[in-house]
């Protein structure tokens, strides 16, 4: 067992690190998509379309991921989902350079399928460490974030100066810089997830007997999710991200619509991927020892506050602080719920329901992009924010529900 020890702490190590480069790569991308997507287009209305569409390619291209994971190893299809980040980022980098939005999207479609690919790397690493110890597990990759909410927006500016200065437009910097970020994680992820993560998982499986969810066949997606438990992670994952995206996605246009220039739209958006992934080994151990519900109910309640504080002032600090909150809800629900799925499914089941899992979150994701841009062009940033916010009270509630449940079906008869 030491040994399997040993190799998942190698494993996590090498997950938490693609998960670093990949995020910097993804955040620098994601502080710009709404102000690209609104100068390439022409109109308001149409800035929250790249997001959107870069959140549908990775919500579609996640079910496939899941069977690709479990035919070609984890190793192997991180490696692809970093080269397919590498190819979109160099994309949208031309898109800008040459003022294409039709183009852009389509580096925006390969840049959702490499992000896919990435966010399923949690998973490899929970399933190569004991039962017990799957919530810290999952957190020591997605804190991996933190470095990406640090580097991300602070490198678009830079960047942007460089590419400035040989003739195109300085938004198309932050791109250039993404697709560095993504061969990097791809080299090291090639060449140090290794053993794969799935065999290990094997070896896991067979320590740890008594944990396995048992069955005779490996049961339909339906069957699974008619799980209340399952389902509570589902409902975690998919409104948790789907209030994220809301609130963050058109923050950098309604900054800029309050003459803010891109230092102050950075800080706003490091302040939100930093409340994102800075406290994830604090979610993870406390899923661990509190339990995954109470992990959600923390996170769908500060949700609603994060929401709520949005629309208090559209000034650099109050905004910074409710877009923290808005990260912090989220990493709690996704971290909370990402465990709580991980615990019902057997090693058979896993790659693909999680997979499933991803596409729906992804779904949710590129609907309130979607959304985001209209709603904000039809009726302002606040509205936006009191929406998401009822949106919140759903997993708020539906956990409240289940843990309730779950307390009267232990209780002594």
């Amino acid at each position: 067992m030491d040994n399997l020890e040993s190799l998942a702490r190698k494993i996590t190590t090498v997950l938490f690190a693609q998960q670093s480069l990949a995020s910097a790569g993804f955040i620098a991308a994601s502080t710009l998509n709404s102000i690209v997507g609104k100068e390439l287009s022409q109109h308001a209305n149409w800035a929250g379309v790249p997001t959107a569409v870069y959140l549908l390619a990775g919500a579609f291209s996640a079910f496939m991921w899941g069977y690709v994971y479990d035919a070609i190893g984890r190793r192997n299809g991180l490696t692809m989902g970093l080269t397919a980040g590498v190819i979109g980022s160099s994309v949208t980098f031309y898109a800008i350079a040459i003022h294409s939005f039709a183009v852009f999207l389509g580096g925006m479609v390969l840049m959702g399928i490499a992000n896919s690919a990435v966010q399923l790397g949690r998973f490899a690493a929970a399933e190569v460490n004991k039962p017990e110890h799957r919530g810290r597990a999952i957190s020591n990759v997605v804190i991996g974030g933190t470095v990406g909410s640090v580097v991300g927006p602070f490198v678009a500016g830079p960047a942007g100066s460089l590419v400035g200065s040989w003739g195109i437009d300085e938004l198309a910097g932050a791109y250039l810089i993404a697709a560095i970020l993504f061969a990097i994680g791809a080299v090291v992820v090639f060449s140090g997830l290794r053993p794969d993560p799935r065999e290990i998982a094997k070896q896991v499986a067979e320590k740890f007997p008594e944990t396995l969810i048992k069955h005779k066949h490996v049961r339909p997606l339906f069957e699974i999710f008619r799980q209340p438990a399952a389902l509570v992670a589902l409902l975690s994952m998919v409104l948790g991200q789907m209030v994220m995206v809301l609130v963050m996605v058109i923050t950098s246009l309604h900054m800029r619509g309050h003459d803010h220039g891109l230092s102050d739209i950075s800080a706003v958006i490091a302040s939100h991927t930093f409340g994102m992934f800075a406290f994830s080994i604090v979610s993870g151990r406390l899923a661990d020892k509190w339990g995954r519900g109470v992990v959600i109910l923390i996170g769908s309640f500060t949700l609603v506050a994060a929401c709520i504080a949005a629309t208090i002032s559209p000034d650099v600090l109050p905004l910074g602080v409710a877009l923290f909150l808005l990260g912090l809800g989220w990493n709690f629900c996704f971290v909370g719920g990402s465990t709580l799925l991980a615990d019902q499914l057997s090693p058979a089941e896993r790659a693909r329901t999680q997979g499933f899992n991803d596409l729906l979150v992804g779904l949710a994701s590129a609907l309130g992009s979607l959304e985001s841009g209209f709603i904000f062009a039809s009726l302002g940033f606040n509205m936006m924010a009191y929406v998401s916010a009822a949106v919140a009270l759903i997993p708020l509630l539906v956990v409240i529900v289940w843990m309730s449940r779950k307390s009267v079906s232990l209780e002594p008869a």
